[in-house]
């Protein structure tokens, strides 16, 4: 049996229940969860354990084997998203300095793992300044912090670290029923368009190329050859001299792309010049 801490000894949790939630997230999503995961995965599953009146993760597992609706609530349990505005603000200096050196078009970025929206936002913010209008996608597997993110409405602290000139142009303070929260103005929600997407099935959606891919802090919940299989994927969709930005414990080291490390944790990819 699992050992879970006497006051959440709540249901029934074997270690057979635990490699059976391992394999099914990994078969459906790709994400791998170690042994270190499993009072992660009591916590969050027993919380739909709870809401469906049921006693134990056997009951569970069997339930969804039968509803195909709870693979949702099932992934979504298991999908960590953590974020704020500008996460990582170096990468946001290089993106601006990026696209004010385009010329002559809207840009493409891909935000990969948006988690509730706060990177796609900053995306978008980051390219109306440098004054190269761009298209962000913005796409995760759980559906509930897509839907979030579409809502584009915070708490007010997340919004107050933000540059009182921010603030002013991009986003509305709430009120009556939206007290204490900020809501993003209508125009920068314009240029992000929200989607499901899990990065495990192929193919992708997506066929025209991307200047600009934000991939962060994604590639940690994979295996390595889903890792690998990812960034090739990604590459294919990179625009020559394009930028791939990833989280600062990830890397493109020995899976062989076209990709040279221009800053910390930044990619350009290789032109056929670049390899003569």
């Amino acid at each position: 049996m699992i050992a879970v801490p006497a006051p959440f000894r709540e249901f029934t949790f074997s270690d057979a229940d635990f490699q059976q939630v391992r394999q099914l997230i990994h078969a459906h999503a790709g994400i791998f969860l170690g042994e270190h995961k499993r009072a992660m995965v009591y916590a969050r599953l027993g919380r739909r354990l709870r809401a469906l009146h049921l006693r134990s993760f056997a009951d569970y597992l069997t339930r969804l084997t039968l509803d195909g609706a709870e693979w949702e609530h099932f992934t979504n349990a298991l999908t960590t998203n953590l974020t704020r505005f500008f996460r990582e603000p170096h990468h946001f200096v290089l993106l601006q300095r990026y696209l004010a050196q385009l010329q002559g078009r809207e840009a493409r970025i891909w935000s990969a793992g948006c988690a509730s929206g706060e990177e796609a936002y900053s995306i978008a913010i980051t390219a109306a300044q440098s004054g190269r209008p761009a298209r962000v996608l913005a796409t995760d597997l759980d559906t509930a912090v897509l839907a979030r993110a579409r809502q584009g409405i915070y708490p007010i602290e997340r919004v107050e670290e933000l540059a009182l000139s921010i603030r002013r142009r991009y986003f509305h303070r709430g009120r009556g029923p939206h007290q204490g929260m900020a809501a993003v103005k209508p125009e920068l929600a314009a240029r992000v368009a929200f989607r499901q997407l899990n990065l495990r099935l192929s193919p992708w959606p997506m066929s025209r190329p991307f200047d600009v891919v934000f991939c962060r802090n994604v590639l940690i919940y994979f295996d390595r050859p889903t890792q690998q299989d990812i960034l090739r994927r990604i590459t294919t969709l990179l625009a020559p001299g394009g930028l791939l930005f990833l989280g600062h414990s990830e890397t493109v080291n020995g899976a062989g792309l076209p990709l040279e490390l221009v800053d910390t944790t930044t990619y350009r990819l290789c032109t056929g010049s670049d390899a003569s």
